[in-house]
C-alpha cells in the first residue's frame, strides 16, 4: 500500500529560486542538471522533480500543480510558525484565511491536519498528517485550533 509519495513533477520559471525554496523545507538535492533538479522527499523511496520551462503559466489544476508533503501528526501545530519563520505565506485554502490554519480536513471516519502555501511559482503545496482521532460522526472543516477546542 501507499507510504508515502513516490514523484510529483512541477514546472518552475527560476530553478536556482527553486532550488534555494525547496532546501529551505529541508529537502536534499539527489540529481540535477541546467533545467531539472530532483529533490529527495524520502530519500532513496520518493522525490520531487522541479523543470524549468517558460510555460509555467499554464491554468492551474491541483492534479497537475499539487504536491502534499506528509508531517508528523505531532509537528502539524508547529507548521504554521515554522513556515512564517521561513518567509513563507500561508494561503487561503477552502475559504480558510492563513490566521485560521491548519486546517483539520474531515476524511469520515478519520481526519488529516493539512496547511496550504505556494512556491515561488504558485505550484500548491500542502503540509498534511493523518490525525489520531476516530470520530464519532461528520464533522464540518475546521481550524485545528477550533478542533482541539472542541
Amino acid at each position: 500500500m501507499i507510504k508515502g509519495l513516490y514523484e510529483a513533477h512541477l514546472p518552475v520559471k527560476n530553478l536556482l529560486v527553486s532550488i534555494e525554496f525547496y532546501k529551505s523545507l529541508g529537502l536534499e538535492i539527489a540529481f540535477q542538471n541546467e533545467t531539472l533538479v530532483f529533490f529527495w522527499i524520502e530519500k532513496g523511496r520518493s522525490w520531487l522533480g522541479l523543470w524549468e520551462t517558460d510555460k509555467v503559466e499554464t491554468p492551474y489544476h491541483p492534479s497537475l500543480r499539487h504536491v502534499a508533503f506528509q508531517v508528523e501528526s505531532e509537528e502539524i501545530h508547529k507548521v504554521k510558525e515554522w513556515l512564517e519563520e521561513k518567509g513563507i505565506p500561508i494561503r487561503t485554502a477552502f475559504g480558510f484565511s492563513p490566521e485560521h490554519q491548519p486546517l483539520v480536513l474531515p476524511n469520515f471516519p478519520h481526519a488529516h491536519g493539512a496547511i496550504y502555501f505556494h512556491d515561488p511559482d504558485g505550484n500548491s503545496l500542502e503540509l498534511i498528517t493523518p490525525l489520531k482521532i476516530d470520530a464519532k460522526e461528520r464533522f464540518e472543516m475546521m481550524s485545528l485550533t477550533e478542533w482541539t477546542t472542541t
